[in-house]
């Protein structure tokens, strides 16, 4: 009898730990996802300095259309602001590397200039197209200031193919691909300028 009451004593205490572990999960649950939105948020905003904008762009996201480009796919698209002011466009860009799909964050200023490409995720060739995640990467700031025309559709490619970039040391396919990738959302900003930029221009 007086085991049955000690097992039935600890079933009970059992039941109620894992109730009340289950009870802080779900109350708790909000503040992790907000504060892994806000590690995320900082994460990708570091391609903006903190006083260029004012508002939470991720938040905020913009609706796409025609978002299969020539060498990329994008998957989103977010409006930064200062003051009501359109500063930037973030575009989300998803090109395939040599190993697998390179996710990129392309960053863009109101006249069509490049501000900054950030990689979100990529799974290339470690020493080789893995350098692409290198941080501070001077290949990637490289490409900071120019536009869909500048320099021109012909020099948006290696040097090897007769264009203006060099190559990350290695790794051909993985450069070509960031390459177009980018070419692609400057194209693609100059033809959807009016959309992603709204009234805040």
């Amino acid at each position: 009898m007086k085991r049955r009451a000690s097992t039935v004593i600890v079933l009970l205490v059992a039941i109620s730990g894992i109730a009340a572990t289950y009870l802080v999960q779900r109350m708790s649950a909000p503040q992790i996802a907000a504060a892994q939105h806000l590690l995320d948020s900082r994460e990708w905003l570091d391609v903006l300095a903190p006083e260029r904008y004012d508002n939470q762009p991720l938040q905020q996201p913009l609706s796409l259309t025609d978002t299969r480009l020539d060498h990329s796919q994008l998957s989103a698209g977010y409006r930064a602001t200062l003051n009501g002011k359109s500063v930037a466009i973030l575009l989300r860009s998803q090109t395939q590397g040599y190993v697998d799909a390179i996710e990129l964050l392309i960053a863009i200023e109101p006249n069509g200039r490049l501000l900054a490409v950030k990689p979100l995720e990529q799974r290339e060739t470690p020493a080789l197209g893995g350098h692409l995640a290198d941080r501070p990467n001077a290949w990637l700031q490289a490409f900071s200031g120019k536009s869909s025309d500048t320099p021109t559709a012909a020099g948006w490619a290696l040097k090897k193919d007769d264009g203006q970039f060099d190559q990350i040391a290695g790794a051909t396919v993985t450069s070509r691909a960031v390459i177009n990738a980018v070419h692609d959302a400057l194209r693609y900003f100059d033809d959807h300028r009016a959309a992603l930029l709204g009234s805040g221009t």
